[in-house]
């Protein structure tokens, strides 16, 4: 059986190089962006900004990496992507004990939850792995229920103005995290407000607060609020 590939991202890196540069292992997984592919939950402002989607356009070995990781699981049953998954879960482990590296992983750096089937793979996956620390974001609000209140998932509902209903009930009915996207830090502000009753936390990456990468760490792993799920976040796209 082939096996699915993981992705090297410099913002969520668990280990980079001494000179702060690159990453040094590769500790997230993607599937190809948009409703065609595995993104049900698209949302016209998700669809207009997706910097994963255009990733996928500029670096043909990246959307040939998100395909394969796409031809094998999109029609799979759950067996077989449990054992999937399982297998480049397994194989990331090990490779932070070989390196001595923190055991975080990041699910879907591009694309999302595609069906239930899928989702409950990941939900078995991650609670037979209670030493990693996964995070992930979505706009599946059937996956975001299905996955919360596992102790080792940091979990956020992708929020937007076109979903933001969605995330209300999501924040009230569930306790899950909110992860909103507006144009500016300013407008994410007030709606965050009206959403859970607080404004929530700047990304200090998309702040240009820390950088992408340092000799610190990666911004995801360096700021930990996301990595962790210790704050509702707010995403600007103009990153003003």
């Amino acid at each position: 059986m082939s096996q699915l590939k993981r992705s090297n991202d410099r913002k969520v890196a668990n280990k980079v190089s001494p000179n702060g540069k690159t990453a040094t292992m590769a500790n997230t997984f993607g599937l190809p962006a948009g409703k065609a592919f595995s993104c049900p939950g698209a949302t016209s402002v998700c669809e207009s900004v997706c910097y994963a989607g255009k990733l996928e356009k500029l670096f043909k070995g990246v959307k040939a990496n998100l395909l394969h990781n796409w031809d094998l699981l999109k029609d799979a049953n759950y067996e077989t992507m449990v054992a999937l998954l399982a297998e480049m879960i397994n194989e990331f482990s090990m490779e932070c004990d070989k390196k001595n590296a923190p055991k975080l992983f990041r699910i879907h750096w591009d694309g999302d939850f595609f069906n239930d089937t899928y989702t409950y793979a990941w939900k078995s996956v991650i609670e037979l792995h209670p030493d990693i620390q996964f995070w992930v974001y979505t706009r599946v609000k059937e996956s975001a229920i299905i996955l919360k209140d596992i102790p080792n998932l940091s979990l956020y509902y992708s929020t937007d103005d076109d979903n933001s209903a969605i995330g209300h009930d999501l924040k009230i009915n569930h306790s899950i995290r909110l992860a909103y996207l507006g144009k500016t830090f300013a407008a994410t502000e007030n709606k965050m407000k009206e959403l859970t009753g607080k404004v929530g936390a700047k990304c200090p990456e998309n702040n240009k607060q820390i950088p992408l990468i340092s000799t610190n760490g990666s911004a995801c792993v360096s700021c930990g609020l996301c990595v962790f799920g210790k704050a509702d976040i707010r995403f600007s796209a103009s990153k003003k």
